[in-house]
């Protein structure tokens, strides 16, 4: 056994992110031109982009924190009553204007994917965001009446009535695809838009679930695909399960015929998302959820990226409820998009409304996570203790790229030690280069 070991006393100065371009999907992961596969690790932005004004002066992220916190990517909130706020009447400056911020991302050196956003249909309901007002009856609207926790409201009957009627209207949903349509018009000189995902979890309705995965979700999906397709071919397809999958209903969604799909399913506990906190027996579930999320995926010929995942940093448990999701994604080779950037004292934002941290969130979420793999991604995981990040591949010669692995910034002092493979420090990464095909082992100590 050859173990090279370095010492690195302070990072380099950044090194250029890898150029976007087109990405495929192949052998269970996204690939990047150059054959390898790209972990995406990343965070959403953000709920504030759910309601008017939409785009707020205040709601900019800091990309480069973000970059130096080893974040890659980032899943981008849009909403189709901000597009089209009058029936067949497109806002042109809010297109604009989701193509300026989209562009402060991109140019921080991130991977972006675009996700229309609903939570409870749309915005006739109080609270609610996603489907414009003029969608649905307003008798709907006035009838209304909200409970508490909110998800419940999802078995509202006039929400229910504004499901079915958007999923029984082909005129409704030909709308929604020529809404998709105007963002990819807007984004698609962007070289570091990647994707999109055409619905936020997809409510069934008063349909089976399964039913309605196969015969109406699956047929939006490919309508969509076609249209941000006929401006950006290489765009990849973030398609998630319907929202029964939150429930625990495996998906029936059927493989495409489509290339380039990747499955994007949420992940989150459901005793944490009432409130209750995070309790540490909970583990073996969330990594039994990511290995059955990671079968669904190879059943549809798709990678696997988990859409979201986060939880409340008050909440008890919450370092032990977000160490659990990234060992989970470390276990199943998953990429996954925290919930959400935000500066908010209370809630799943990451910073604080002053800007400061979460540490005991922070502890879990910033780490070390695989970015280009030249090979097949094996396992990553952390240990806390030993401030230790384990992560194994198998390389492949064919592949000249070097692998990279996102390292905070905060990570200044580190013992690496790698087999079959030698590594050096540069910018925002531990960059590899195989020595030998097959198993290549990485080891990152952080020092004190």
């Amino acid at each position: 056994m050859r173990w090279v070991l370095v010492m690195v006393l302070a990072a380099c100065p950044p090194a250029p992110a890898p150029t976007p371009a087109h990405f495929i999907v192949r052998d269970g992961f996204i690939r990047d031109p150059q054959g390898r596969a790209v972990v995406l690790h990343g965070v959403n932005v953000s709920g504030l982009h759910k309601q008017k004004p939409y785009f707020g002066f205040h709601d900019v992220p800091d990309y480069e924190r973000l970059r130096g916190w080893g974040f890659n990517s980032v899943r981008f909130l849009v909403s189709w009553s901000a597009i089209e706020p009058v029936r067949d009447s497109t806002d042109a400056a809010y297109l604009a204007e989701l193509r300026r911020r989209v562009s402060l991302a991109t140019g921080a050196g991130l991977l972006v994917f675009i996700d229309m956003h609903q939570d409870l249909y749309g915005e006739g309901f109080v609270g609610a965001n996603g489907a414009p007002r003029w969608t649905c009856d307003e008798s709907n609207y006035a009838a209304y009446r909200p409970v508490t926790p909110w998800f419940l409201n999802a078995l509202s009957p006039q929400v229910i009535a504004c499901v079915d009627g958007f999923w029984s209207s082909s005129a409704l949903r030909t709308k929604y695809a020529a809404a998709w349509r105007q963002v990819a018009v807007a984004l698609k000189d962007d070289p570091g838009v990647i994707g999109v995902d055409p619905m936020n979890e997809p409510p069934w309705g008063s349909m089976p679930n399964d039913v309605f995965e196969r015969n109406r979700l699956a047929p939006l999906y490919r309508e969509v695909l076609a249209q941000v397709r006929a401006e950006r071919p290489d765009w990849l397809g973030f398609l998630e399960p319907a929202a029964s999958r939150n429930l625990g209903l495996p998906t029936a969604l059927p493989r495409f015929d489509e290339p380039n799909i990747v499955y994007a399913p949420h992940a989150y506990d459901p005793d944490a998302e009432r409130g209750l906190g995070f309790r540490p027996e909970r583990r073996a579930a969330i990594l039994e959820n990511a290995r059955l999320l990671r079968a669904e995926a190879e059943a549809l010929g798709a990678a696997l990226v988990i859409g979201e995942y986060g939880g409340n940093a008050r909440h008890p448990g919450i370092f032990e409820y977000m160490d659990a999701q990234y060992a989970s994604q470390g276990e199943v080779g998953a990429g996954a998009m925290y919930w959400e950037h935000r500066r908010e004292d209370d809630g799943y934002g990451l910073e604080l409304a002053d800007g400061g941290v979460k540490p005991e969130l922070h502890r879990a979420v910033v780490r070390p996570t695989p970015d280009r793999v030249a090979g097949t991604p094996g396992r990553w995981a952390f240990d806390e203790t030993a401030q230790t990040f384990t992560f194994t591949f198998e390389a492949d010669d064919a592949v000249k790229a070097p692998t990279l692995v996102s390292v905070p910034d905060a990570w200044r002092d580190l013992e690496v030690r790698c087999e079959g493979c030698t590594a050096r420090r540069e910018g925002h990464w531990v960059t590899l280069e195989a020595t030998r095909a097959g198993t290549t082992s990485l080891s990152l100590r952080r020092l004190p």
